[in-house]
C-alpha cells in the first residue's frame, strides 16, 4: 500500500515573491456566490457557534455554518434575512429536517447556504435529502458532508451538492476512529488532495486542524474552505460553559463533539467526548486576525502576483521521507 501522509509530513516550497509587504496580501475568498474575509469557517458544533456569534461573524464578513441542535432553522433564516445578513443553516436527514425544508418553502425563505450535516454522508439518506432540497429550494447553495473518499465526492456532486465537506474522525472531540476504526485520522492531508483531484465543486476540509499552517496546507492541497473547531474553542464568544478549576485556580471552557453524550443526551452510539479547553480571555476575532496574518505571510511565500489566495493553488510541496 502507498504510504498516506498528513500535514506534519509535508513542507511547502517558497516561490519568488512579488510582495512588498505581507500586509498587502489579500485573504478574501469567493464561496457560494459571496465574498468572505477568510477561507475558514467555525465548525457547526453547538460548543463552537451559536446564534449571537453567527450574527457577529456575518456582520464582519466571515463565513459560518449554524449548527442544527435545538434550533429552529426557519426562525433563524428569517431573522438573518431581516438583518440583511447571510443565512447559513444545517439540516440532518430525519423527518424533522424534511419538515423544516417544507416550512422554508412555504414561507418563501431560501437560505443562502444549507449544509446537510451527518456523520457518514456517502449514503442513501444523503442522496434523498439532496434531491429533496434541490427540488424544493433550488436556489440555495447546498453543502453535503461528511465524506472522505474520492468515490463519495463524485457521488455527492452527481447527486447535486454545490460543495462537499470532507473529513471523518479527525476532530479532537471525535472518537469515531477509536470506536469503529473508520475515518481518515492520520492522513487528512492526503484525503484532501485525493478528494480535490476528482471534485468539480468546492471542498471544505474539516478536521485535524491544529496549527495555522494546517489551514494553509489544506488550501494548497485544493480546499476552498477550511472548517476549524477546537482551535476556536475557549474564547469569549465561544458558547461552551466557563468552568473554574479550584485546584489550579484556572478558567476553562467546555468543548464537546456533535456525537458526544453531552450533545445527544443519551449514552448509546457515542462517537464523541466532552472536554475542557483553556479559557483564552480574549475575543475570537483576535484569533481570526492571527489566522489572517498567517495566511498573508503564506501568500507572500507563495509568490503571488497579484498577492491573493490564488497563489496557493500552484505552490509545490515536499513529502518528508519516513
Amino acid at each position: 500500500m502507498k504510504k498516506k501522509f498528513d500535514f506534519e509530513d509535508i513542507t511547502l516550497i517558497p516561490q519568488f515573491s512579488y510582495v512588498g509587504s505581507r500586509s498587502e496580501c489579500n485573504t478574501t475568498c469567493e464561496f457560494g456566490g459571496h465574498k468572505f474575509k477568510l477561507p475558514i469557517t467555525p465548525s457547526n458544533m453547538e460548543s463552537i457557534i451559536d446564534e449571537k456569534l453567527a450574527i457577529k461573524l456575518s456582520e464582519n464578513g466571515y463565513f459560518y455554518i449554524m449548527h442544527r441542535f435545538d434550533i429552529d432553522p426557519v426562525k433563524f433564516t428569517r431573522k438573518m434575512h431581516k438583518k440583511d445578513l447571510i443565512s447559513s443553516i444545517s439540516l440532518g436527514v430525519n423527518e424533522e429536517s424534511y419538515n423544516f425544508v417544507d416550512l422554508l418553502m412555504k414561507e418563501n425563505l431560501t437560505p443562502d447556504f444549507i449544509t446537510i450535516d451527518i456523520a457518514h454522508g456517502h449514503c442513501v439518506k444523503m442522496k434523498k435529502m439532496v434531491k429533496y432540497i434541490k427540488e424544493k429550494l433550488p436556489k440555495t447553495f447546498l453543502i453535503g458532508g461528511n465524506v472522505s473518499t474520492p468515490d463519495a465526492v463524485i457521488d455527492l456532486q452527481k447527486w447535486g451538492c454545490d460543495a462537499i465537506k470532507c473529513g471523518i474522525g479527525g476532530g479532537s472531540a471525535c472518537t469515531t476512529y477509536h470506536s469503529t476504526g473508520f475515518g481518515n485520522r492520520g492522513w487528512q492531508a492526503n484525503m484532501i488532495l485525493d478528494c480535490c483531484r476528482v471534485s468539480k465543486v468546492p471542498i471544505i476540509a474539516d478536521g485535524s486542524i491544529r496549527q495555522h499552517s494546517d489551514i494553509v496546507k489544506s488550501l494548497v492541497l485544493g480546499a476552498t474552505m477550511v472548517m476549524v473547531g477546537g482551535m476556536l474553542a475557549g474564547y469569549e464568544e465561544s458558547p461552551g460553559k466557563k468552568v473554574k478549576n479550584m485546584i489550579n485556580n484556572r478558567w476553562y471552557k467546555e468543548f464537546w463533539g456533535s456525537a458526544s453524550s453531552s450533545q445527544k443526551g443519551k449514552t448509546n452510539r457515542i462517537e464523541g467526548i466532552k472536554k475542557l479547553v483553556d479559557y483564552k480571555d480574549t475575543s475570537i476575532f483576535n484569533k481570526l486576525t492571527e489566522i489572517e496574518e498567517s495566511l498573508q505571510s503564506a501568500i507572500s511565500y507563495g509568490g503571488a502576483n497579484p498577492a491573493n489566495l490564488d497563489c496557493l493553488n500552484s505552490v509545490e510541496f515536499a513529502i518528508k521521507k519516513s
